[in-house]
């Protein structure tokens, strides 16, 4: 018994020094270790089911390769979660047929359709609004995000809170306003959650009913191109099994309905991730989406954030 105790211990301060900091216990394993901690006799299984807890290719990872191993996990698990299914099964995305008209009365058509959309309010918790693109309708730069926010919800608008403020910041870098853009979300709605509060990415399922909506968005406004604002929006559009990490097309061009998409990081992202990398990466991305619009770009828009 002492035998597998150790052999458990030096299993764990394997994966310490490979870089596991959380490890996945079983209840089997707890109680097995809390029986231990007690001085009584630890079961055979003990070693076996704290590593059952483990993911087998975590576990079985060489050091060379466990950082590798480690991420594609990751993604996995994200993948999966992705998948589930929040509240009830969602009907078949919806069928737009805009009328006839000039960009606003068709947009002001779209929006009304949206806002009354019976599967979208059956998901907007009570005393929330439905949440709808909004911007200048002859934009040449459409900004895509993935879903509403906490605050989204509460205002109606795209992009309110502070991953929109740092938005407005970067398109104000662009030398435009947010009144010459247009922002939209994938979704329609915040992501229902198991519990009352928390965000979650939508599931594709979800973002597959909400499609519909953007791409008329996009036959209205008719932008020269869309700027996909995180991996989420970047799968929306262009498919979940496009890529696994962000990083694999990030800042290269990609295409979405015959109108051309720069996958760059969301402005959250770079929220949590305040450095100077970061913003340079993201920076750079920007500096092609004015070259691709045809913007002037200034030596001092050239050296922003090296």
């Amino acid at each position: 018994m002492r035998a597998e105790v150790e052999a458990l211990i030096e299993e764990l301060k394997r994966l310490r020094k490979s870089g596991v900091t959380r490890v996945n216990v079983s209840d089997a394993a707890i109680q097995s270790l809390k029986k231990f901690s007690k001085g009584s006799p630890v079961a055979a299984t003990t070693r076996a089911a704290v590593l059952d807890s483990i993911p087998d290719r975590v576990r079985s990872a060489s050091v060379k390769d466990f950082d590798k191993v480690l991420v594609e996990t990751k993604t996995d698990t994200k993948k999966a979660a992705a998948k589930q299914t929040y509240g009830a099964k969602l009907p078949r995305p919806p069928s737009i047929l805009l009328p006839e008209g000039d960009k606003r009365k068709r947009w002001e058509a779209l929006r009304e359709k949206v806002l009354e959309c019976k599967t979208c309010n059956e998901r907007v918790k009570p005393g929330k609004k439905v949440v709808f693109g909004i911007g200048n309708l002859d934009a040449d730069i459409f900004f895509c995000g993935e879903a509403p926010g906490a605050d989204e919800e509460i205002k109606g608008e795209p992009f309110v809170g502070k991953a929109g403020q740092l938005l407005n910041k970067m398109i104000g870098a662009m030398g435009l306003k947010r009144e010459d853009v247009y922002i939209g979300n994938i979704m329609n709605w915040r992501p229902e959650m198991p519990t009352p509060t928390g965000n979650r990415p939508p599931t594709i399922e979800e973002m597959n009913f909400c499609l519909p909506y953007l791409k008329a968005q996009l036959e209205v406004v008719k932008p020269k191109l869309i700027v996909a604002l995180g991996a989420t929006a970047a799968k929306g559009l262009l498919g979940a099994d496009s890529f696994r990490s962000l990083r694999e097309l990030k800042g290269q061009w990609q295409t979405f309905e015959g109108v051309p998409v720069m996958p760059t990081y969301h402005p959250s992202y770079l929220l949590r991730n305040d450095t100077k990398r970061d913003k340079r990466s993201a920076w750079e991305d920007w500096l092609k989406v004015m070259e691709k619009a045809g913007m002037e770009i200034s030596d001092r828009q050239q050296g922003f954030f090296l």
